[in-house]
């Protein structure tokens, strides 16, 4: 198996095994939270990747992060979301999108009426959060009601459906980061005692109960989730974090849905690995991310550890990220300050591969680029 080969995602065949990781850049309209044009440009440059995955995309208006961030919950957002993946259907690439909430690490001065954000108990995530007025400590959110947790199941098969009807191959249930479904995973974050919370099992549940509607609007093949099982940054923790990712890949792998997305940095310690156990478990496509560089990726490909690896700053950078991993081209530095703010310069105007060696020549003759 190499990385360059096609490899088998649900129904789809893709062209290679590198993955575009859903990278939150901030570039929607600030207000209706619909895809700008820029957008479609952004997703169409990078569509050699076997699979785009969209930046993360909220499900509903009181999941609200950075000014410029995505949705996908109404009807003028699925319109502004259809020209995207034309642009990336277009040029014979494959994009799905992520869908997800923001739980506990959204603030009230962004959602409507200025109402607390809802997690699975009132335990505020740890650090701080951009405000209006400034950075703020993330607030002691709400914990819903047993009969509110049905509603946020709807909202995000609602935006599964969106999300078909506006063109996307599919859907990534994001599941990691320690946003809303990773808070009721994990115990750190949740302490229910009811049936959404204790157990693993109950802990699942709304995961689960997300991807079932997920697969009734699209079909389990279209459907993905990401997980995080090391990500604590914010506080979030789980006491057994082994047996817990094993239940879920077992459940994911019993409703037969096209992929597992783990986070797992290729420096993560042997004794702390859980992909080779998920990967027994999760008979589907196997995606791996974080920290991956050309000669990781393709040893971890060739090795079996993985069908697909996702890539994220690098392919910020380098639009044609493929061809210069094919080629072993120089890449280009990402700017970090453009990553959140900015237009058009650092998002849409990172040189290709002959726009790098056209620039280099001219520098070489002392003519202006």
């Amino acid at each position: 198996m190499s990385l360059f080969q096609p490899g088998q995602l649900g129904e789809l065949e893709l062209a290679n095994r590198l993955v575009m990781a859903p990278l939150g850049r901030a570039r929607s309209d600030e207000r209706s939270r619909e895809p700008l044009p820029r957008v479609a440009t952004y997703y169409s440059q990078r569509a050699s990747a076997g699979l785009i995955v969209s930046e993360a995309t909220h499900v509903a208006a009181e999941s609200v992060s950075r000014p410029g961030g995505s949705a996908i919950h109404d009807d003028a957002q699925v319109e502004a979301w259809k020209p995207v993946t034309a642009a990336v259907h277009a040029e014979g690439g494959r994009i799905f999108q992520q869908l997800f909430h923001l739980g506990r690490k959204a603030h009230q001065s962004r959602t409507p009426n200025h109402q607390l954000p809802v997690a699975p108990s009132a335990i505020a995530a740890r650090g701080e959060v951009a405000t209006p007025d400034g950075q703020q400590p993330f607030p002691v959110p709400r914990a819903l009601a047993l009969e509110e947790v049905a509603q946020r199941v709807e909202d995000f098969r609602r935006a599964a459906r969106n999300a078909g009807q506006a063109g996307f191959d599919g859907v990534e249930i994001h599941a990691a980061n320690g946003y809303l479904i990773d808070q009721f995973l994990r115990d750190g974050a949740n302490q229910r005692s009811d049936a959404y919370g204790g157990s693993v099992e109950k802990r699942a549940r709304f995961l689960l109960e997300i991807v079932d509607a997920a697969i009734d609007e699209l079909g389990a093949s279209r459907v993905g989730v990401r997980v995080s099982p090391h990500f604590r940054v914010d506080g979030i923790d789980d006491s057994d974090p082994a047996a817990l990712y094993a239940y879920v890949a077992d459940q994911l792998q019993a409703r037969g849905i096209a992929y597992l997305h783990l986070i797992e940095p290729d420096s993560t310690p042997a004794n702390e690995r859980l992909a080779p156990d998920l990967r027994q478990r999760f008979k589907g496509a196997f995606i791996l991310a974080a920290e991956f560089d050309r000669d990781s990726a393709i040893r971890a490909i060739a090795e079996g550890r993985a069908d697909f690896i996702a890539f994220g700053r690098l392919f910020i950078a380098n639009p044609d990220l493929v061809e210069r991993f094919r080629r072993q081209a120089p890449l280009n530095t990402p700017d970090e300050a453009s990553f959140y703010v900015g237009g058009d310069h650092g998002y849409i105007d990172y040189p290709f591969l002959g726009e790098t060696q056209f620039h280099a020549e001219r520098a070489a003759t002392g003519e202006p680029a």
